[in-house]
């Protein structure tokens, strides 16, 4: 393989994160390596018109040169998040068509919870099958991402009020595969354990997802509202991102309840710019909660486990798939109960061996699926 192009048109978080090790693991191994981003911002506006936008700064330097001069024979691979519509780029840029074209996905629109069946903009999910259909491979971050998409495909098209397409999953089924997202552990600075000397007595709870309603805050705090009525001993961290424009549908006024309400419990709160001071903050946590009702991979969670948080999550979603049973829960009661019990004594929560094999979700495991996914175009 002599060239590779990124494209990822909400370069921020994970997705940042996955394009960065790509293109630093393979720039000086491969002759072309060329990485193209936008800001990660109104996802709704890069899924839309991002195609466009690429297929005018795309620089079509992968052409190989030929005895005969500048030739159009190609080798090289296209690798693009699933916010990109690849079937749009490719019709703009059928130059581009010959790559070899990989697909990633970190979440799938078919799935996408939302609050009110007319609220789901079925253009989203219709550009990830379009662009599925136009890839030669197409990968996702987890087993679970992967089945609900493939096994949402024929409900997604009900949808449509006739001339429903047929035999889409068959066409798409055969190009899946899934590589789990690679947290680059390595470049977390591993803490020795260690509490806030403030607090050391209290239990010390951490929520670090984004502020929205799919990762459900209001179900976390109404347990913290409980276990705080209940006379509770405990401190939390909210460390989760909010972004420029705030959805309408973000459930806002939790937060500002919450602050209120756990003012004496708040230990930290809201997105910590620095990454190593985030991580320093997770290495004084106990417990890391998830609450989300949506999430195919969660990244936040297992870098808290890293930081040695004993996790909490819903027996749903991704997480059966990276948890044992001993860290899932089925209903906010047997949350509720699981944190009282570390309240009452914290120290089962901080002397927890992990259960969990870290080494298989990180790069330096990861990173060789990479190489072997790349160079089987070659």
């Amino acid at each position: 393989m002599d060239s590779l192009i990124i494209i990822e048109p909400f370069f921020g978080g994970s997705h940042a994160e996955l394009a960065h090790l790509i293109y630093r693991e393979f720039e000086y191994n491969i002759k072309h390596t060329d990485i193209y981003t936008l800001p990660a911002k109104k996802w709704h506006w890069r899924a839309r018109t991002s195609a466009l936008f690429f297929s005018r700064n795309v620089i079509a330097h992968y052409k190989l040169d030929t005895k005969e001069g500048y030739g159009e024979s190609f080798k090289g691979v296209l690798f693009v998040s699933s916010v990109l519509n690849l079937a749009e780029l490719i019709g703009l840029r059928p130059d581009l068509a010959k790559m070899h074209k990989i697909i990633y996905f970190h979440e799938n629109d078919l799935v996408y919870p939302v609050r009110k069946k007319q609220d789901r903009d079925f253009q989203y999910g219709y550009n990830q099958v379009l662009s599925c259909l136009v890839a030669d491979r197409v990968v996702f971050n987890s087993e679970y991402n992967k089945s609900s998409f493939l096994s949402n495909i024929k409900t997604f098209f009900k949808l449509m009020p006739d001339f429903r397409p047929k035999y889409v999953r068959e066409d798409i089924e055969p190009k899946c595969q899934v590589i789990y997202f690679p947290v680059d552990f390595d470049s977390i600075p591993k803490s020795v354990k260690k509490s806030d000397e403030n607090n050391k007595e209290q239990l010390h709870i951490v929520w670090p997802h984004r502020w929205e309603h799919d990762k459900n805050p209001e179900l976390f705090f109404q347990v913290l509202f409980s276990l705080k009525e209940q006379g509770m001993s405990f401190i939390v961290s909210v460390l989760g991102e909010t972004f420029s424009q705030i959805p309408r549908d973000l459930p806002i006024s939790i937060f500002n309840e919450a602050k209120e309400k756990l003012s004496e419990n708040i230990s930290n709160w809201g997105f910590v710019e620095s990454k190593y001071k985030y991580y320093d903050i997770l290495s004084t946590c106990d417990v890391v909660v998830s609450t989300a009702n949506h999430e195919f991979f969660g990244v936040a969670m297992l870098e808290a486990v890293h930081q040695g948080c004993y996790p909490l999550c819903p027996n749903a979603l991704v997480y059966p798939e990276i948890y044992p049973a001993s860290y899932l829960y089925n209903t906010p009661a047997q949350l509720e109960k699981q944190l009282k019990r570390f309240c009452i004594n914290p120290s089962l929560a901080r002397s927890h061996t992990c259960e969990i094999d870290l080494k298989k979700y990180s790069w330096s495991a990861i990173k060789w699926d990479y190489r072997k996914l790349f160079s089987s175009f070659s």
